[in-house]
C-alpha cells in the first residue's frame, strides 16, 4: 500500500482550476435563484455555483436543517439497504461538515430519546473542524488515516464492536483523473483495514470511491471478508459524478 498520509477535507478541488469550494449548507444563506453577477469567477466555479443554488437537494438540505446535500446519499442508501438501526455503533470516516454524522446519529437514537429503542453511538472523525452535533462523539483536526487517530477510535469505543464503519473521505482533487481516483482508493482501504479490526461479525462498511481502474479490486479484496459487496449510486448521487459507493454486508470474521 501507498503511504495514505492524504488531507481528509469536506471541502473539494474543481478538477479545472485550483480554487476550492465548499458545501452550501445550514451555515450560509441560500437563495433559489441563479446568480447574475459571476465576473472573475472560472467557467468551472460558476457552472458548480449554479448548480447548486438549483439543485432540489441542496434547498431539502436546508429546509431539513442538514449541513449538506450528501446527507440524502446516506439517507436513500440506508432507506434501501436498512444499514443503520437503533442501537447501532458507527464510525463515520470523513465527517466534516457532519451531514452524514446527523443521519446516523438519528437513525440509531445517539441520544436516546427514545426510550423505547436501544440507544447507539456515533464517532465522527476528520481533518476539518466538525461543529457539535446532538448525540455524536466528534474527532476534528484528526487524520483518520493516523495510526494515533485510529487508536483514539479505538479508546473512545472501549471494546465495544461497531456495527458499521462509513467513509466518505476523499482527497483533494488534482485534475488528473487516475491519481485522483488512486488516492481515494487507498482512502478506501484505509477504512476497510480499520473496518476488519473493530466490526461485529456481520458488521457492514460503506465506501466512498470514484470510479477507476482500481474498483475492481477493491471490490474483490472487499469481498474476502464480506459475504455481500454491492455497487450502490443513490439518486443524490449526481449522474455525470464519477462517485459511487461500494456496501459490504455480513462480515465474515476473521481468522484467528
Amino acid at each position: 500500500m501507498l503511504n495514505m498520509n492524504l488531507q481528509l477535507l469536506h471541502t473539494i478541488k474543481t478538477k479545472k482550476c485550483n480554487e476550492t469550494v465548499k458545501c452550501i449548507s445550514t451555515y450560509y444563506h441560500l437563495y433559489k435563484e441563479v446568480p447574475k453577477d459571476l465576473k472573475g469567477r472560472s467557467k468551472s466555479s460558476q457552472e458548480w455555483l449554479t448548480r447548486q443554488l438549483t439543485d432540489p437537494y441542496v434547498e431539502k438540505a436546508r429546509r431539513l436543517n442538514y449541513r449538506c446535500r450528501s446527507a440524502f446519499k446516506l439517507i436513500e442508501i440506508d432507506d434501501r439497504f436498512k444499514v443503520l438501526s437503533p442501537g447501532d455503533y458507527v464510525v463515520d470516516c470523513g465527517a466534516a461538515p457532519g451531514s452524514w454524522t446527523q443521519v446516523a446519529a438519528h437513525r440509531v437514537n445517539a441520544t436516546g430519546k427514545d426510550a423505547k429503542k436501544p440507544a447507539g453511538q456515533v464517532i465522527a472523525v476528520d481533518r476539518n473542524p466538525i461543529y457539535p452535533i446532538e448525540g455524536a462523539i466528534l474527532m476534528g483536526g484528526v487524520d483518520f488515516t493516523a495510526a494515533s487517530a485510529q487508536a483514539k477510535v479505538l479508546e473512545l469505543l472501549n471494546g465495544k464492536k461497531v456495527n458499521i464503519v462509513l467513509s466518505d473521505m476523499a482527497p483533494n482533487a488534482t485534475g488528473v483523473r487516475d491519481i485522483d481516483h488512486e488516492n481515494i482508493v487507498h482512502l478506501a482501504y484505509s477504512a476497510l483495514r480499520f473496518a476488519l479490526q473493530v466490526s461485529y461479525v456481520g458488521g457492514s462498511v460503506l465506501l466512498k470511491i470514484w470510479d477507476g481502474r482500481e474498483s475492481n479490486r477493491l471490490e474483490q479484496d472487499i469481498a474476502k471478508f464480506y459475504n455481500h459487496v454491492r455497487v450502490v449510486k443513490p439518486p443524490a448521487s449526481r449522474g455525470d459524478s464519477a462517485e459511487k459507493f461500494l456496501l459490504a454486508r455480513m462480515f465474515k470474521g476473521l481468522k484467528t
